[in-house]
């Protein structure tokens, strides 16, 4: 099963495992947190009709044989327990969340009921129903006020700057309990700043094309100094799909004197997903004007409330539990990005 199979990553993971051979369940909710138009369009490409806004229905791929998707809330807790007592799950990669660092200044109960409650009905299903391997999205936003770099799973993150990144760490801290209770194998990644192709409309790729093409002031904020380690969607999905194959073990090294916050004596582990390869919020501005011709015209902001000054991964980790490590150069995604975004709104 994949939750959150409608969204930005969600779409570009399930792509990648059906051409890999998979039977894949697919659900989501297609809230309007942004506009679902976007949403719908990419599970057509995964073959999925209009069929998909009917509730709790089963909808085949007319495209992928083995992909079925069903319109279904993780906070539905009867009918969450109904789908895993059905399929029986072998392997659950767990994306639905309610995203957004500023969004969650202003609406803090939807991140409760979705990143909390709903984060407890798919690790519940996938401890009563026998699931091999957990794996559940988390974030670089829980680094928090973390000042070393690069950032390391074995560093601890502690201090949140906003109520998102403590949503995402409690997830975490959930999962390690099950996997210590129930020895449920689980595996949590921190993706960081992801881009490309089908992103959403309120994030900075979408926000700067668009300003930039239709002659819109783009907000810059902290006047432009800050860095993110922007990876691009395709290397996430790489990632996901390699790392379902690697069911973490119990570490028979754990030192509970020094214990490292990214494995365990329980079958529990954490990996970072990122490029490695942190880039000023001004270079990556001209990255888009360079494949746009065109220069943006820039509203200089202070920092905003829930920002970090800086995202930076060290994915050592996950080059060595997967032989990958993210590597596609930012002019390269880039360009991928702003192709897409003109073709898909007809610029």
């Amino acid at each position: 099963m994949l939750t959150g199979v409608a969204g930005f990553i969600g779409s570009a993971v399930v792509a990648k495992l059906l051409k890999e051979g998979n039977e894949v369940v697919g659900i989501d909710n297609i809230n309007d947190y942004y506009d679902p138009t976007l949403k719908y369009d990419r599970l057509r490409c995964l073959g999925i009709g209009d069929d998909a806004k009917d509730w709790g229905q089963k909808v085949k791929s007319t495209r992928f044989m083995d992909f079925t998707f069903i319109r279904l809330d993780i906070t539905d807790k009867e009918a969450m327990e109904r789908l895993f007592e059905s399929e029986k799950f072998e392997t659950v990669v767990h994306l639905a969340a309610q995203p957004g660092v500023r969004y969650s200044i202003t609406h803090p109960q939807v991140y409760i009921e979705n990143n909390i409650n709903g984060f407890l009905n798919v690790i519940e299903g996938c401890r009563k129903n026998g699931v091999k391997h957990f794996v559940f999205a988390s974030s670089s936003s829980i680094y928090g006020l973390n000042g070393k770099t690069p950032f390391s799973e074995g560093d601890p993150a502690n201090h949140p700057v906003s109520l998102y990144a403590a949503t995402k760490k409690s997830n975490e801290l959930m999962a390690h309990a099950y996997s210590h209770i129930y020895g449920l194998p689980v595996t949590g990644l921190r993706f960081f700043t992801v881009y490309g192709p089908w992103g959403r409309p309120d994030m900075s790729p979408f926000l700067f094309i668009d300003g930039i093409i239709n002659d819109r002031p783009i907000k810059v904020f902290n006047n432009g100094d800050m860095l993110r380690d922007f990876t691009y969607i395709d290397d996430i999905a790489e990632s996901v799909s390699r790392i379902i194959k690697v069911v973490p073990e119990i570490n028979p090294d754990w030192n509970s004197l020094s214990p490292d916050p990214s494995t365990s004596s329980a079958p529990y582990r954490i990996y970072n997903v990122g490029n490695q390869n942190p880039t000023r919020l001004l270079d990556y501005i001209k990255a888009i004007e360079k494949v746009l011709g065109k220069e943006a015209v820039k509203e200089m902001l202070p920092m905003q409330a829930g920002d970090v000054y800086q995202t930076y991964a060290d994915s050592s980790s996950l080059a060595k539990a997967t032989g990958f490590t993210p590597g596609t150069s930012l002019d390269d995604g880039i360009r991928k990005t702003v192709s897409w975004f003109i073709e898909y709104y007809g610029v």
